[in-house]
């Protein structure tokens, strides 16, 4: 018997309320062929959907009233949580599948990360990223043992994740095409953004939010920004549900 493939998010504090990870779950049940757990590393599972299995997040022992830089996510290369085991892919919340995502574990390799959009150095984005629960634990406990050094050089836990398992294991980003963003590859350029709504890039299996907007915004046309005009994206709702 084959083991599933896991799904893990994360849902802390009151950013996101449930409606995103039941939607996401959604998603991911409509663009995943494969058999699979859907897990959420929560501190409050109210309103979840029945399938959904949700976890404490487990410790991570951050000094109080630090800038949430993404940190609480490094706890998911703990040795152990609860009874998960294989391969896992890691979610954000704020994602919209929009095509089949088998794909993301079928592609050979021990950990895959999103190329980051903007930096042009190794930095990945961490709204997509593929590992073996319990495999790589040493990314958690360095960043415990020395977090004060790491939070001096490293802006969040995406740019320390894509430095240590460059240099401690290995880096792997997904096809370019796979996981869009909706700011870089959805929106239209210059002054088209005024006459025609984004697009949706016909490869992408992901399309990432990242800033502003975020998918309510983008679908009813709200850009969140002053300088940049988004028109109502209504194949947003087709796949957001």
């Amino acid at each position: 018997m084959n083991t599933p493939v896991n799904i893990i998010c994360m849902k802390w504090g009151d950013k996101y309320d449930a409606s995103y990870v039941n939607k996401l779950y959604n998603m991911v049940s409509r663009n995943l062929s494969k058999e699979f757990r859907f897990i959420c590393l929560t501190d409050d599972n109210s309103d979840f959907l029945p399938a959904i299995e949700s976890f404490d997040i487990p410790k991570l022992n951050l000094p109080e009233g630090i800038p949430e830089r993404g940190w609480t996510k490094l706890v998911t290369f703990s040795k152990h949580i609860s009874d998960i085991k294989g391969q896992c892919l890691f979610l954000d919340l704020d994602v919209i599948i929009v095509n089949g995502i088998d794909e993301l574990f079928d592609l050979p390799g021990d950990f895959f990360i999103i190329k980051d959009f903007v930096r042009r150095d190794i930095t990945g984005n961490s709204s997509v990223y593929r590992f073996e629960m319990g495999k790589f634990p040493d990314v958690l406990e360095n960043f415990q043992k020395n977090f004060e050094k790491i939070r001096s050089k490293f802006r969040n836990e995406q740019e320390y994740l894509s430095d240590y398992m460059q240099k401690n294991h290995s880096l792997s980003y997904w096809p370019l095409d796979w996981c869009q963003s909706f700011k870089k590859h959805c929106i239209q350029k210059g002054l088209k953004q005024f006459f025609l709504a984004p697009s949706l890039p016909p490869e992408a299996k992901v399309i990432i939010f990242h800033g502003k907007p975020n998918p309510p915004e983008a679908l009813i046309g709200k850009s969140g920004k002053w300088y940049r005009k988004v028109l109502p994206t209504l194949w947003i709702a087709e796949h957001w549900k």
